[in-house]
């Protein structure tokens, strides 16, 4: 990527409109466990649309995530998380994301944009790293991504815990969100 004061260029950059293809991606999350390790959970059926404009930092994105289809690989903690005491899959299905801009900082891109969980909306910052742009076997054109954010989830009304017998609480307030994403360029 080369920056200058009017232009950015990212090798095999395309103006268009960009939908995720799920099956080569993932919506993932950590969180602290029992003050000692980290659980990894992701969301299995999500959706992302990309509009990448001539000046990248113009370049938009919206997102959603099904709250239901949450897997941690442990069906019992998976059903606690669809309850009230936290995302409330019943009365907030889904957890979206709408960009409000995108900026180099240091030679990094940001993608900054809100945040909406359990109908709470909060600033949040993804780190964005490009892997590349490219052609599949079957003629589409594809784009790939990671993109990182932390947030605290008590500011989305993520407040339940338990505290430990022997001090400390279940979960942190940190949560990692990762994203791994491919998306195809729509003809």
């Amino acid at each position: 990527m080369t920056t200058t004061a009017s232009t950015i260029e990212i090798p095999g950059y395309r103006v268009g409109t960009w939908t995720i293809d799920p099956s080569h991606s993932e919506v993932g999350f950590q969180i602290r466990h029992l003050m000692i390790s980290k659980v990894k959970g992701k969301f299995e059926r999500f959706t992302a649309t990309f509009t990448t404009a001539e000046n990248p930092l113009e370049s938009s994105v919206t997102a959603s995530a099904e709250v239901a289809s949450v897997n941690t690989n442990e069906p019992n903690r998976d059903g606690h998380l669809r309850t009230g005491d936290f995302f409330d899959a019943e009365t907030y299905p889904t957890i979206d994301f709408v960009s409000t801009g995108v900026r180099v900082e240091g030679g990094d891109f940001k993608v900054d944009g809100d945040l909406t969980i359990r109908g709470i909306t909060r600033p949040v910052t993804f780190d964005f790293e490009f892997g590349g742009f490219g052609g599949d076997p079957y003629g589409n054109y594809k784009g790939g991504a990671t993109a990182k954010a932390e947030i605290n989830r008590e500011d989305f009304g993520l407040t339940w815990n338990s505290t430990l017998e022997t001090g400390g609480v279940l979960l942190g307030d940190k949560v990692t969100i990762t994203l791994e994403l491919q998306a195809a360029l729509q003809q």
